[in-house]
């Protein structure tokens, strides 16, 4: 009976942190500052949540995330309204804060132009 609590209670823990660990929905691009609301279908990301516009990623960053060098995705769209318990953009708000670039546009362009034409499974 108390591996049973304590395996019920190691669950509910885990359901609970399942909710704590929402995607960070980042508010811009990047790149150029777009807005990119949480209902945003041309918003991409990287593994590391580096957030760009498709508009970039395709013309500018030629798929390279000028952060980490990965490759990115299309960014999920987080749901407005909740479906279930506490899940929903009221709940799990998007961030506010606007991330910019860290490095140069010509550091871009050539840290892009470096890892382009490796396929980003290999990178």
């Amino acid at each position: 009976m108390a591996f049973a609590l304590a395996t019920r209670s190691a669950m509910i823990r885990l359901h609970v942190r399942r909710f704590d660990m929402a995607l960070q929905l980042r508010p811009n691009c990047e790149f150029c500052d777009r807005d990119l609301p949480p209902s945003a279908t041309d918003a991409r990301i990287c593994s590391y949540e580096c957030t760009f516009c498709a508009d970039c990623v395709e013309t500018k960053l030629f798929n390279v995330c000028p952060n980490c060098g990965g490759g990115f995705a299309p960014r999920p769209i987080r749901p407005a309204q909740e479906w279930r318990p506490g899940v929903c953009t009221a709940k799990q708000a998007p961030s506010d804060k606007r991330v910019h670039l860290k490095y140069s546009v010509e550091d871009v362009a050539a840290h892009c132009a470096r890892i382009k034409d490796v396929r980003p499974e290999d990178r």
